[in-house]
């Protein structure tokens, strides 16, 4: 009788697996393209946007007292072996006149352990404050609570810790959370989901995007700027703007409200202080002050892994996550080729070995291939400067926002296309308040003069296509051919590694959230080392498998990995009965 059952359990597996095969076989792959633009227009039926959350909304409002630790987040470091952790303690403080606090007042400490409730081991780390003047009449002053990083190290490879963070001298420990390392650099491990959003913010619409994140179960999430959309808003609050300049135009700076930036915070602690999130800057997370200073929110609440890394600034750095080497780029610093960042990249580049991390995953804010009129050729300038040399190594993927909508690119390099160019990918499009992008530059009447989309760092290049269907023209007449796939709503994507070769993407609309199965964009990424190699690095790999062999493998290991492993523990666990 139980063997009977065994084997129905076996037959309804099997027949699952084959189910899911056939439904893969319809999923297309890089090697089919290049593709035929396709354009989705915006639904008239969904909203172009929402308002701002407001602070005291319940995933806003502080919720804990004295220093008890809040805002919890993780960041991968420079190898499995060690993470950090970040938190914030005691209130901020916004007004005319505002005392900062002092940071050396309440520990940096992070108790971790392999047992839940035992915490073997205790580390301590760094703490800091930042404070955001505006010495104009009327306006507010901010300082915020006191900021903790922590790393903690000697962790072991693809392993789940439990954790505490505070300061355990005042009994202001946080309650217990987990997390789970990462595997060591190889080209056989990968993270399980990685999620890439962008120009999030803090709308109804960000918290449906988020919702739908969390369903999606990632193991690291990639942040590609404009967190929190602060600066759409007065020193003093009130309402946010979904057009700053059209609603402020007589403000003497560009002013933000950064209280938000704590509601984001506690907005997003539930996921990343679970799920480590790995962060660039945006245009958004500028926000100057009168004493020439820059970037001061970003470059405090966030760790990440810069002189690990080589880089001496947080606003570029890298690290590997399994077989996965990411490099995350500055648009909002020097990135010319006499600047440190660039200098930086060739030497991080030259670094990466291609046995080890296979592959070569780039993330910045401002995408470089773009057809909406919003942001059209904005970046020229940084792609001039580094695309050479990104596509010279044989970056696999790029991920941008920026653009509140989302486009995937046909493998291009220099407005061509090119079977070794990256797949570019825009995601912009997490919900923020500035709204949803809808119009085309190919649109009739839509193409951008060359004196719009001024970056607010880096020069102007706006310029003429020089080659193919759109020579001598500053905008194509119908969708580019280097456009593979655009559509205007907010959503998410997902990242899953297949194997050195094969990874597959998802991109999931919001409106698709209660919806089974269903998403807005989906494709396999194939590599082709063997016919779009380094000749320094990849001349070391092993001799490529045929693509058609590689899926096959692919499809062989996802049988191993989802069907005959549990049937065979399945087996194991009855017998013993």
């Amino acid at each position: 009788m139980m063997i009977k059952k065994v084997e129905k359990i076996c037959i309804a597996l099997c027949f699952k697996f084959l189910l899911i095969v056939a439904v893969a076989d319809t999923i297309p792959t890089t090697l089919d393209g290049p593709f035929k633009p396709v354009t989705q227009r915006f639904d008239p039926s969904l909203r172009k946007g929402s308002d701002d959350l407001p602070m005291d909304h319940p995933r806003l409002k502080r919720n804990v007292t004295s220093f008890f630790p809040e805002q919890i987040a993780l960041a991968l470091s420079s190898s499995p072996s060690s993470m950090l952790v970040s938190w914030v303690t005691g209130e901020a403080q916004i007004g005319l006149n505002v005392t900062p606090h002092d940071p050396t007042t309440v520990a940096s400490e992070v108790w971790y352990g392999k047992k839940s409730g035992k915490y073997t081991w205790k580390q301590t780390g760094d703490s800091v404050v930042y404070s955001q003047l505006y010495p104009f009449e009327g306006l507010w002053n901010y300082t915020s609570g006191i900021i903790h990083h922590v790393k903690i190290d000697g962790l072991e490879p693809e392993t789940k810790y439990y954790y505490k963070c505070g300061d355990s001298s005042l009994a202001a420990m946080s309650e217990e959370l987990e997390f789970e390392t990462f595997a060591l650099p190889t080209p056989n491990k990968y993270p399980r989901r990685i999620a890439v959003v962008g120009d999030l913010g803090l709308t109804s619409n960000t918290t449906t995007t988020i919702d739908h994140l969390i369903m999606n179960d990632p193991s690291m999430i990639l942040m590609v700027g404009d967190l929190t959309y602060a600066n759409q808003y007065l020193t003093t609050g009130g309402k946010g703007a979904s057009c700053y300049s059209c609603q402020f135009p007589d403000a003497p700076i560009r002013e933000t409200y950064q209280p938000r930036w704590d509601g984001w915070g506690r907005f997003m602690e539930p996921l990343i202080s679970r799920v480590p999130m790995m962060v660039i800057e945006g245009n958004h997370e500028i926000e100057p002050q009168a004493a020439g200073l820059t970037f001061q929110s970003y470059l405090k609440r966030f760790a990440v892994p810069s002189k690990e890394s080589g880089s001496n600034s947080n606003l570029y750095y890298s690290f590997d996550a399994g077989g996965v080497h990411f490099i995350m780029l500055g648009a909002y610093v020097d990135y010319n080729q006499t600047s440190a960042q660039y200098a930086w990249l060739q030497d991080d580049l030259e670094k990466v070995d291609r046995r080890v991390t296979p592959w070569l995953v780039a993330a910045w804010h401002s995408p470089w291939y773009n057809s909406y009129s919003s942001h059209y050729q904005e970046f020229e300038c940084m792609r001039q400067e580094m695309e050479e040399i990104l596509y010279t190594y044989r970056v696999d993927i790029v991920f941008s926002g920026h653009v509140h909508a989302y486009e995937r690119m046909n493998r291009v390099y220099n407005y061509t296309l090119d079977p070794c160019g990256p797949v570019y990918i825009t995601v912009g499009d997490g919900g923020n308040i500035e709204k949803v992008d809808v119009d085309h530059a190919d649109d009739p009447g839509k193409c951008p003069s060359p004196g719009d989309n001024i970056p607010e760092f880096g020069g102007v290049c706006h310029m003429n296509f020089t080659s193919g269907p759109a020579k001598g023209n500053f905008c194509w007449d119908k969708q580019p051919e280097w456009s593979a796939y655009r559509e205007s709503s907010f959503g998410h994507g997902i990242l899953e590694m297949v194997n050195s070769t094969h990874a597959l993407w998802t991109w999931h609309r919001n409106q698709d959230i209660y919806r089974e199965n269903s998403h807005g964009d989906q494709i396999y990424i194939v590599r082709q080392p063997q016919s779009c190699s380094v000749t320094s690095k990849d001349s070391r790999l092993s001799p490529s498998i045929p693509p058609a062999l590689d899926t096959a493998a692919a499809c062989l290991s996802s049988l191993l990995y989802y069907i005959i492993l549990p049937v065979i523990i399945l087996i194991g666990l009855l017998s013993n009965h």
